[in-house]
């Protein structure tokens, strides 16, 4: 174990230079002794030789005992420290962090322990976040159900259709919450199949709008898809991206007012395709932009999950979109002067023309 140890090596290392450095000055005085200088002379010499290189060796030896002693201590302080803190993460303890030694190369894996620590701090702190979300949106629901349940067993409501049905509504809600929980989970552990294929985006914008047809004659709301049909391809996959636009446009739908107009812009970028959804709503603070594709994130906390959604259909559009090899941005001038999310996906690849004869 001595010999496998780090401060050992520095030691044997610096103790073989003492000893090469020696026998090469032994051995370079006795050649140049012999051809220099008179017989008679020649063993007065040799035995000055030795003394002065054994005094010389002496203080070497001693020099390179306390330096490598330093060096390793300089080395193994901070990696010793680096052992102890990842023990302590490893326990739990994420807050850990490791002093910054001047040594630039250690300084540079302090950096990097200290950035890998922070990160696990956050991640601990969301999955906290998450747990208490989890349980905040489940109770409404179930705070539901419960009342109803003990409203027929009290006999103060009736077992008609009606008090059914509005358990039903609950059950629904809390049924809707659960599968928008494993679906986070499938794209965010990666476990999403996708198909992508070449696909021309405008005719797909445009069905999506149909799809949501009656909420627009509902609010009296404008919709308007600007693009050529005929020139902009993904390659995505079809179910995927209509879902991301669902989620997109039907978030326009929900923050605009009545007579509002949304615009979905559709225009090539370099090897990737823009779709822009602007929308006349409510806008978004520039403190909350940051924040918008976090689980369970409202802009709006007061907002119920049937005014508001469930919070993480931004979050798995995200990843969808990361998936397939693109990325969804926010941005908003603030309160009252609408939004615009943007859908980024690559390009179809373009078709390779044969010359002609």
């Amino acid at each position: 174990m001595k010999r496998r140890s780090l401060r050992f090596r520095i030691v044997a290392v610096q103790m073989l230079v003492v000893v090469v450095g020696v026998v090469t000055l032994i051995v370079t005085a006795d050649l140049l002794a012999i051809e220099a200088v008179a017989p008679e002379l020649l063993s007065t010499f040799r035995m000055a030789i030795a003394q002065a290189l054994l005094i010389a060796a002496l203080a070497a030896t001693i020099v390179g005992l306390v330096a490598s002693i330093l060096l390793a201590r300089e080395i193994l302080r901070p990696l010793a420290e680096l052992d102890r803190s990842s023990r302590r993460i490893a326990d739990g303890h994420f807050d850990e962090r490791i002093a910054i030694p001047s040594a630039d190369e250690l300084a540079v894996v302090a950096h990097s322990f200290n950035q890998m620590a922070e990160a696990l701090e956050h991640v601990e702190e969301q999955r906290i976040v998450l747990i208490g979300n989890v349980a905040h949106e489940l109770r409404t629901p179930l705070a539901g159900l419960e009342g109803y349940l003990e409203g027929l067993l009290d006999g103060v409501l009736p077992g008609d259709p009606a008090t059914i049905s509005a358990m039903q509504h609950e059950v629904r809600r809390l049924r809707r919450l659960v599968d928008d929980l494993q679906q986070l989970s499938r794209v965010e552990a990666g476990q999403v199949v996708l198909h992508p294929e070449n696909l021309a985006i405008v005719p797909l914008v445009e069905r999506v709008v149909t799809q949501l047809q009656p909420q627009l004659i509902g609010q009296r709301l404008t919709v308007l898809v600007e693009g050529n049909a005929a020139v902009l391809q993904l390659r995505a996959d079809p179910d995927r991206t209509a879902q991301i636009l669902v989620n997109l446009i039907g978030n326009a739908l929900r923050y605009t007012p009545d007579d509002g107009r949304i615009t979905v812009r559709i225009r090539p970028v370099a090897e990737y395709v823009e779709i822009a959804v602007e929308d006349t709503g409510v806008g978004i603070p520039a403190e909350a932009l940051p924040y918008l594709f976090e689980r369970f994130y409202r802009v709006d906390p007061s907002r119920s999950r049937s005014s508001g959604g469930s919070g993480i259909g931004l979050t798995i559009a995200r990843h969808l979109a990361w998936a397939m090899g693109g990325e969804i941005r926010a941005a908003s001038a603030g309160p009252g002067h609408g939004s615009t999310f943007t859908l980024t996906l690559p390009r179809a690849a373009r078709p390779h023309r044969s010359p002609a004869r």
